[in-house]
């Protein structure tokens, strides 16, 4: 990467704890503040990003508050992944009422970038947005931009996890250049890679050295599921006594997925805001009898292991944190978002505005 300064100021909205930021600025892209509405998100954003954080909910922002951290570099740039709980299928309580109001934030979005114009605009987001009218609405709001989105499969660029995102790329520089190419694919990592080194810890307990290297507690029924449950293996696998009621009905026979342990040679699952549980998912740990510690989720989602995320002497709550980190954008997803609108700046300023005559869903589709 070139040892300049960075060139491209970006403001993140909807930037949770800073997952996003973090890659873009790993990158080398300029991330001048954070947008979000939960308090709970400032620490850790400040605390290891060089930016402020607003505390603002997005829709209520207007045009002009942005401007003069859009200003600060030769080109400006917004992103940002709208909360998803309408698509979410993990969760299903009082969906309906928050789905228009969830919505509106991906239109709100749009409406930003519609005001402002800035010069590159990224969007992270569940695939299943694809599938509904607001993405057309949003996608009418790029009107002037080049625009092209993907699928990814975040395994295929280094993620230990499988998860699936859209991803969008959106600039008013033209489509040349912008290509996700070969460069930066890593091959796949698994659990043992990215969390085999972490101290051993009992369900329960908290390492004394890392706060957030802690696991949930476990009952007597639970200990003795997980220490039956092998690695990729299922609640099938158990002696009949320790299956729960629910599951041995039909309808709970298709939900092999809950009380399982991780394989230390694959990817996780996708981390989602309820994997500190171990009967939540696959959120058991490949060898110790525990579910993984927040620590783990954090460095499955791409997080360094020095991510602060507490206080010092601040008390960890599962159920904050764990929506915290599983709600953030993998750090390792936008270092690639970023170092693709780089490249795609770099090109546009080298000329190469018609260099191959390859457009960008093209270009996109050489990596996923």
């Amino acid at each position: 990467m070139s040892e300049d300064p960075p060139f491209i100021s970006a403001v993140d909205l909807f930037c949770g704890v800073g997952g996003l930021t973090h890659g873009l600025v790993r990158s080398g892209i300029n991330v001048t503040a954070g947008v979000d509405l939960d308090p709970h998100c400032r620490y850790p954003f400040e605390a290891n990003n060089a930016a402020p954080f607003i505390e603002r909910d997005v829709k209520d922002l207007k045009p002009a508050e942005l401007e003069p951290y859009l200003s600060a570099s030769k080109y400006s740039m917004l992103a940002g992944c709208a909360p998803c709980q309408p698509f979410s299928t993990y969760s299903q309580s009082g969906r309906s009422r928050k789905r228009g109001m969830d919505w509106r934030l991906v239109l709100n979005f749009g409406s930003l970038v519609a005001d402002l114009q800035p010069d590159l605009v990224t969007m992270e987001n569940v695939v299943q947005l694809a599938d509904h009218a607001v993405f057309s609405e949003f996608l009418d709001s790029l009107k002037g931009y080049a625009v092209s989105w993907a699928k990814v499969e975040c395994t295929r660029i280094g993620i230990p996890q499988s998860r699936k995102r859209l991803v969008l790329l959106a600039s008013k520089l033209g489509g040349h250049g912008l290509d996700l190419t070969p460069q930066f694919v890593r091959s796949q990592r698994t659990v043992r890679q990215e969390i085999g080194k972490l101290p051993t810890i009992a369900a329960g307990e908290q390492h004394p050295r890392d706060p957030l290297h802690t696991s949930s507690s476990l009952s007597e029924t639970n200990m003795k599921r997980i220490k039956a449950s092998k690695p990729g293996g299922t609640w099938r696998d158990w002696d009949p006594d320790l299956v729960a009621e629910c599951h041995r009905k039909v309808t709970g026979s298709t939900y092999p997925s809950v009380y399982g342990r991780m394989e230390w040679d694959a990817p996780a699952p996708t981390i989602t805001t309820q994997c500190f549980g171990y009967g939540n998912g696959r959120f058991g740990h490949p060898t110790q009898d525990r579910a993984i510690s927040l620590r783990e989720a954090a460095m499955l989602q791409t997080f360094p292991r020095n991510y602060k995320f507490l206080k010092k002497g601040e008390q960890v709550t599962f159920s904050r944190l764990g929506r915290l980190i599983g709600n953030a954008v993998p750090v390792r997803l936008g270092e690639v978002i970023g170092k693709c609108l780089i490249e795609h700046v770099h090109a546009f300023e080298r000329g190469e505005a018609e260099v191959a005559g390859v457009g960008i869903s093209e270009q996109l589709g050489r990596l996923f």
